[in-house]
């Protein structure tokens, strides 16, 4: 069977740091960019990709739905 991870697609200009997801994250994947997007937020990323495991916490707590999570076949 292939091993498989989990990575997360942030639409970095919708999200507003609000950090929702960074706490959300079991295996503390995301954190807050020190860079802004557009409207002034620090947004959120991947921090620690390879300890993603595509659970979709993140996602199911970002009150705006700006995160993606996929499965990665490795």
């Amino acid at each position: 069977m292939a091993k498989s991870r989990g990575a997360i697609e942030v639409d970095v200009e919708k999200c507003k740091g609000c950090a929702l997801c960074k706490e959300a994250c079991p295996t503390k994947v995301i954190d807050l960019a020190k860079e802004v997007n557009g409207k002034g937020y620090n947004y959120a990323y991947m921090a620690n990709p390879e300890a993603c495991i595509g659970c979709t916490s993140c996602a199911l707590v970002c009150p705006d739905s700006v995160i993606a999570v996929y499965k990665v076949t490795l």
